[in-house]
């Protein structure tokens, strides 16, 4: 099930991301159109799989968070769009074996650097959870290739990553989940929204 599409400021802040001469909405807006999505979403009781994350999604938009002294809890901080000369793309691939799990690739590119982080992946359907870890690394420079290999000791936690509880891994919750974008809130508070490519 996808949530229904017609929110005009999803609909202007999707056409920004992919049209250059698309003019952005108001950041704040935005925000409230996640949160109103992710309100929906609990409601209707939407159930999303693996497969529809399958592919390369460009992160657009993303909020902060905060510490609040007011109440307990970490509470959304501002929103923000990311400039055009920060590509990052996140692509997630299927397992031949499970097809809630596989692995996920994580790009970053600043000029003629390109970084990017890989790991297994598990989706839980009932809650629309994916758990993730980063787990290898590869960095270049013009296409050149100046490291590859395991990061942070993850060649274990690659090996131990399905026997772990899902409160020892990171993750995102999705809560829309369409053809032409996704949005998500991770395990920190904070939101998130890609593109399709």
């Amino acid at each position: 099930m996808t949530t229904d599409l017609t929110d005009p400021t999803l609909d202007q802040a999707i056409a920004s991301l992919t049209t250059p001469s698309t003019k952005p909405p108001a950041p704040e807006a935005v925000v409230e159109m996640l949160l109103t999505a992710e309100k929906t979403a609990k409601q209707t009781k939407a159930r999303h799989s693996y497969s529809q994350l399958l592919g390369t999604w460009r992160l657009g938009f993303i909020t902060g968070t905060k510490r609040s002294r007011q109440r307990a809890g970490v509470v959304l901080g501002a929103g923000r769009f990311l400039p055009k000369w920060v590509k990052i793309q996140l692509s997630y691939f299927s397992s031949k074996a499970n097809p809630e799990q596989g692995t996920v690739a994580n790009s970053v590119e600043l000029g003629s650097v390109q970084l990017v982080v890989t790991g297994p992946t598990q989706f839980f359907s009932n809650t629309n959870i994916l758990a993730f870890d980063f787990t290898r690394m590869k960095v270049s420079l013009f296409g050149l290739r100046l490291y590859e290999g395991y990061i942070r000791g993850g060649q274990e936690r690659e090996a131990s990553f399905y026997d772990k509880p899902l409160k020892d891994k990171a993750f995102f919750t999705y809560f829309l989940v369409e053809n032409c974008a996704i949005a998500a809130r991770g395990r920190g508070g904070g939101l998130a929204l890609w593109t399709a490519l």
